[in-house]
Order: structure tokens, then C-alpha cells, then sequence
């Protein structure tokens, strides 16, 4: 029998998260201290936290400790990459009901370091505490490089909206499991462990986007902050997303409706930015619409008049 988190206790319990995570050059100083230093070349630090509740984000029946880990990290490392920064540290909070295994915190440590390691960051800290829900909190740091931050806010009249990544896949994912299946694969391991475009935030930067967002909650409700932020109107062009194979068999099987999956659907951390029109797009990077005078999202021209993504707080 696996020993739970109160019978391991709390020191050793962190001895045993802690021994997973690796370190990098940006990182003078590790876990096991009061706090870890992280070096900031560029004079300024880009941070952002997200938290992972058990049942409102995952569930252990459909999820391992690994992937949760993945998907934690992932949120928050899209968001760097979103600022045009390069994801140096991850800090992690836990909080456990007392009869949680002790691997499964083992699984999750193996997760989030893994995923740091794929952009060449560190989890460098962090904190553990009982509660009555399973909650996982990551703070994720990075470095601008001597850049300005990509915000929200610098989409003009007559840019081009481009997108890196893939959407719709971690919906068709949840949306499979939620009828109680566990394929097709490729949909459920979307939801599972998302695959954002780290570098292409990156390179976004470098050929001079204008405005950035990591597509979480949904492409029209993401691309709505832009547009909200920047003071402009931005139409989606759906010929430029196409539904692929995989999405529209699980689709009609179930159903439901792959578009509004792609449209819609949050948790696959692509991400979505407005390019002056003369710039040659980066690779990874396509078109799917364009930015104009005016306000709020359109989609193929005509207002939506459906739910645009997701919202904590109005789900049930």
C-alpha cells in the first residue's frame, strides 16, 4: 500500500517533490532554502499564477499525477511565452487532503519538471499544506531579453490575426471524457497535456507583433481581450480554421459541435496575436482574420451569439 501524505509527513514529503526538479544556469539558488534566487539579466521579471483546482481543472480518474503537472506548468509557461519572454522558474504550491498517496505528489513533481525542462526553465520552490481540496498552484517567472513586453493592448486597424498552436483539441478531449470514453487518443491526450507553441511567443517578439494572448479560456474570448484592450474590432475567419479528421469523427459520434470546440474551447495554450500587415508571419504562425476599426469579435463577418469560452465563475 502506498503511504499517504500524513503518514509520510510533511519534511520528508518535500524531500521526496523536491528530488525531481533539476536546475539551470538562471538559477543561483534552488529548493531547500527560505527562497530560491533566479537570475534576471534584463532588470525586470514577467510572473504570472495560475491555480489548478481538483474537480473544477482535473480529476484524478481522468488524469495521472504526471499529466496534471504537465497541464500546470503549461498554463502558466503559455503565459510567459504570451509577454514574448522566455520562461526561466517555476514556483509550486500544494495543497493535500491527508489521505492523498504520496506519489501521486511524486507523479506531479515528475509532471511539472519535465514540462519546465522542455523550454529550459527550473522549478526552483515552493510550498505544501493539508486541505480538504486538492489544489495546485504554479508561479511561473521569465525574461524579457532586453525587450518590451507583448501586452494586450497594441493591435492597430489593418492588422492581421495570426495564431500558433492548436485549438479545439483539449475541448474535444474534456468533452469525450465527460461522456465517460477514453478515445480517440489524440483528443483525450489534449486535454490531458496541452503542447503550446512555447517558441513561437518568442519569435513573435523578435519580428515585431504587436499584441499577444495565450488562448486559455477560448479564441473568441481571448481574442475579445485584445480586442477590448486595444480599442479595436477583430473578425475570426473560419475557412482559415479547418476541422480536423480526428475532431469531426469524435464530433459526430458524440453529437456535438467541433466548431464551437474550436472557437470556443480553452486549455490547449496556443496563442493568438495581432501582426502589422507588412510582417511575414513566423513559422508556426497562420493567419485567421483580421483587426479593424470598431469594437468587439466577429465571426466570418457576423456577430456570435453563442458563449465565446469559459468563465470560472458563471460555469456550473
Amino acid at each position: 500500500m502506498s503511504e499517504t501524505v500524513a503518514e509520510v509527513g510533511e519534511f520528508r514529503l518535500i524531500e521526496r517533490f523536491t528530488r525531481h526538479f533539476a536546475t539551470t544556469p538562471a538559477v543561483v539558488l534552488g529548493p531547500g532554502d527560505d527562497a530560491a534566487v533566479v537570475t534576471a539579466p534584463d532588470g525586470r521579471v514577467v510572473a504570472c499564477t495560475d491555480m489548478l483546482v481538483e474537480g473544477n481543472h482535473f480529476r484524478r480518474d481522468w488524469c495521472s499525477a504526471a499529466d496534471v503537472g504537465h497541464k500546470a506548468a503549461a498554463a502558466n509557461l503559455a503565459d510567459i511565452a504570451a509577454m514574448g519572454a522566455r520562461p526561466t522558474a517555476l514556483l509550486a504550491a500544494v495543497a493535500a487532503p491527508q489521505d492523498l498517496p504520496a506519489e501521486w505528489l511524486e507523479g506531479l513533481a515528475s509532471g511539472l519538471a519535465a514540462e519546465a525542462a522542455a523550454v529550459g526553465a527550473a522549478v526552483v520552490g515552493g510550498d505544501t499544506t493539508r486541505g480538504e481540496l486538492l489544489t495546485v498552484t504554479v508561479t511561473a517567472l521569465g525574461d524579457l531579453e532586453g525587450r518590451e513586453p507583448v501586452t494586450r493592448g497594441g493591435a492597430e486597424p489593418g492588422d492581421v490575426l495570426a495564431l500558433a498552436g492548436r485549438i479545439g483539441w483539449a475541448a474535444g478531449g474534456l468533452n469525450v471524457l465527460s461522456r465517460g470514453f477514453r478515445s480517440p487518443g489524440a483528443l483525450v491526450g489534449a486535454y490531458r497535456r496541452p503542447q503550446p507553441p512555447y517558441p513561437a511567443g518568442r519569435d513573435a517578439a523578435l519580428m515585431g507583433v504587436r499584441a499577444m494572448i495565450d488562448v486559455s479560456d477560448g479564441l473568441l474570448a481571448d481574442v475579445g481581450h485584445i480586442a477590448d484592450d486595444s480599442g479595436v474590432a477583430i473578425d475570426v475567419d473560419t475557412a482559415a480554421l479547418p476541422v480536423p479528421e480526428p475532431m469531426r469523427n469524435a464530433a459526430e459520434a458524440l453529437g456535438a459541435d467541433a466548431r464551437g470546440w474550436i472557437l470556443t474551447g480553452g486549455e490547449d495554450h496556443a496563442l493568438a496575436a495581432a501582426f502589422p500587415p507588412d510582417v511575414l508571419l513566423p513559422e508556426g504562425w497562420r493567419r485567421i482574420g483580421t483587426v479593424t476599426e470598431g469594437a468587439g469579435v466577429t465571426v466570418d463577418g457576423k456577430r456570435w451569439t453563442g458563449p465565446t469560452g469559459w468563465d470560472h465563475f458563471t460555469k456550473e
